[in-house]
């Protein structure tokens, strides 16, 4: 891939290759757009095939965090970080510690946080090199693992697509399919059981699928067939690129709202959502519960405030409805240009975050 020519059409700021011999570190960080402050955002662990593979992933992602903060009304820009390794073999205290000390080296310009391949404790490792990280345990001052405020956030991002679609948000007369049964997706299939919804729910892993049934009466379905169940609302909480060529023509759903990061293949399938009639509920802007709960972190940690915060996923999603059925145009565009025009706004005042 021309790096160059691919950080200039996502418009990104910096992109940063840290390599540490001895700890066995590989990690790039693609700064995306700090106009509206700092870039934070979440440090993958992944064993891509190769390099390229991890520097579009990074490139697409932290676009995606920029739009994301925007949205979400936060002082903050977008960034993402990945790690070069296998999570379940390749983690170690020096690996972690390395990567801190060149996070410092950025003066604040990037804050990390967990996400797919991370948790807490590796995000504690971090701390003890730089202050410019979120997502550490409670225990020591943090907010701990997010995924609990990604589910919230969800649910009442769903509920705002409820009253737009069905013309209510009554959780006991609708049905789910959830993808997913791991952090985010047990959270919200728990949350709507509780509530009386009906819940059908799949994950590549058997024995979450069993917690799910056992605990609170979800109904199994093969990961195969969770497209083809007919639900109001289709959830996708695991995978990316879920909404393709292949799964759209089988969806019996009214509503595509869940907690996955890049649902669509592609945004042209987003617009195709569209056209077949089913309302899309644009992923970076529904599932920010868990970055909302992270940004109240840096400025001392209070959980009702990042309930209250999070709450707010609720209008943002309901903004994202009319405009886009005031304009006719498809929600994923909607979402997108109420972020940039933020940032448009805000750009004008302020220069690109330069470190304290």
């Amino acid at each position: 891939m021309n790096l160059f020519e691919a950080v200039g059409r996502l418009g990104h700021e910096q992109v940063v290759f840290f390599h540490h011999r001895e700890s066995g570190l590989r990690c790039v960080i693609a700064i995306h757009n700090t106009a509206l402050g700092p870039a934070l955002g979440g440090l993958r662990m992944w064993p891509y095939a190769n390099e390229a593979d991890a520097v579009r992933d990074v490139l697409k992602h932290s676009a995606d965090m920029t739009h994301k903060a925007a949205l979400a009304g936060l002082n903050l820009g977008g960034a993402k970080g990945v790690l070069i390794g296998n999570p379940e073999t390749d983690k170690s205290e020096a690996l972690f510690r390395a990567l801190g000390r060149f996070i410092q080296s950025l003066g604040g310009r990037y804050i990390t946080t967990e996400d797919v391949g991370t948790n807490a404790e590796d995000m504690e490792l971090i701390r003890q090199e730089t202050r410019h990280v979120v997502g550490v345990p409670q225990l020591v001052g943090g907010s701990g693992d997010p995924s609990r405020f990604t589910a919230l956030g969800t649910l009442h991002g769903i509920r705002a697509c409820m009253e737009f679609k069905l013309g209510h948000a009554d959780l006991r007369r609708t049905s789910f399919a959830v993808q997913g049964a791991g952090q985010v997706g047990y959270h919200l299939a728990k949350s709507l059981r509780a509530a009386g919804a009906k819940v059908f729910i799949t994950d590549i892993n058997e024995e979450r699928i069993e917690h799910a049934v056992a605990e609170f009466g979800a109904e199994a379905v093969p990961m195969s067939h969770i497209y083809d169940v007919e639900a109001d609302v289709f959830s996708p909480c695991a995978l990316s690129a879920v909404i393709n060529e292949d799964t759209v023509p089988r969806l019996r759903c009214r509503i595509v709202a869940g907690g996955a990061n890049n649902q669509l293949e592609s945004e042209e399938l987003g617009t195709e959502l569209d056209r077949r009639g089913i309302l899309y509920a644009p992923d970076y802007a529904i599932n920010a519960g868990g970055l909302m709960n992270s940004a109240i972190e840096l400025e001392g940690y209070n959980e009702d405030r990042a309930l209250r915060s999070v709450a707010r996923i609720h209008d943002i999603i309901s903004r994202i409805l009319t405009l886009a059925a005031r304009n006719n145009i498809p929600t994923w565009q909607a979402a997108r240009r109420l972020a940039e025009e933020r940032i448009t706004a805000l750009s004008r005042i302020k220069l690109p975050y330069g470190g304290r």
